[in-house]
């Protein structure tokens, strides 16, 4: 079935994923559009009329959930998103789907024999939903991270984010890196992440956020394993299997 497809992501590994997916998961499908906010989603959308969007909730600009809602039933819609309570609503309200990030071929190949179904019947109208989820979602921005305070011994020090190699949960605290040092901050990583740029700081483990620019290299151990060699620091970090994509060629 040759339909169009626009994609609304902001972070480019993902955009880059999904597209890639989708171009050998459902090769006759047309992708007319690869949005980085949702402005441009809503402008892209009334300029190409797709059968189907898949929307990013979170996105600078329009959120996916303002796009939806002016999308109305005028396409069928799949969301993506990093937050399970919004997707599993979106989803049982009428949502064709909803992928969480990382999107894992396996799961986009069962979404789109979903859409291949729906696609024979009307879009569902998910005006309510969106109300509700909406609301779900936090009201206040999260800044971006430019300063963390840390102990070190005695003392508590102010570590500039770019100088960061990584981060690891390490029980109630979180590991922070440095080639010099390293630091324990009561805060847990995935709040820390939320003020991370992901562009520069990519998640390669459930416990580890790493800096990309101190990523030397990624080394496979096996066929589903590999671990990343960090410039100036002997310590090696495993990458777990579901963000091993990010480092394939």
């Amino acid at each position: 079935m040759n339909i169009k497809i626009l994609i609304a992501e902001d972070e480019p590994l993902m955009q880059t994923r999904l597209r890639t997916l989708l171009e050998k998961l459902w090769p006759e499908a047309n992708i007319v559009m690869i949005a980085e906010n949702g402005n441009d989603a809503w402008d892209g959308f009334l300029e190409h009329q797709p059968e189907l969007v898949f929307l990013d909730i979170r996105m600078p600009g329009l959120s996916g959930l303002q796009v939806a809602q002016k999308i109305g039933h005028a396409a069928h819609i799949v969301f993506i998103t990093a937050y399970d309570q919004y997707a599993i609503e979106a989803f049982e309200a009428g949502a064709i789907d909803y992928l969480l990030k990382p999107v894992q071929e396996e799961r986009l190949e069962k979404s789109l024999q979903r859409v291949e179904m729906k696609l024979r019947s009307n879009p569902a109208d998910i005006s309510a939903v969106l109300k509700n989820l909406q609301a779900l979602m936090p009201s206040q921005k999260h800044e971006r991270i430019k300063w963390i305070k840390a102990s070190v011994g005695k003392q508590i020090r102010l570590i500039d984010v770019d100088d960061i190699l990584f981060f690891q949960s390490d029980t109630k605290y979180t590991r922070v890196v440095l080639a010099e040092f390293e630091a324990l901050v009561r805060t847990p990583l995935k709040d820390l992440l939320e003020g991370l740029d992901t562009e520069r700081y990519w998640q390669v483990h459930r416990s580890t956020v790493v800096n990309v620019k101190a990523i030397a290299a990624a080394e496979r151990l096996d066929a589903e394993r590999m671990q990343l060699l960090i410039k100036g620091h002997a310590e090696k970090l495993l990458v777990s299997r579901n963000f091993t994509h990010l480092f394939r060629d």
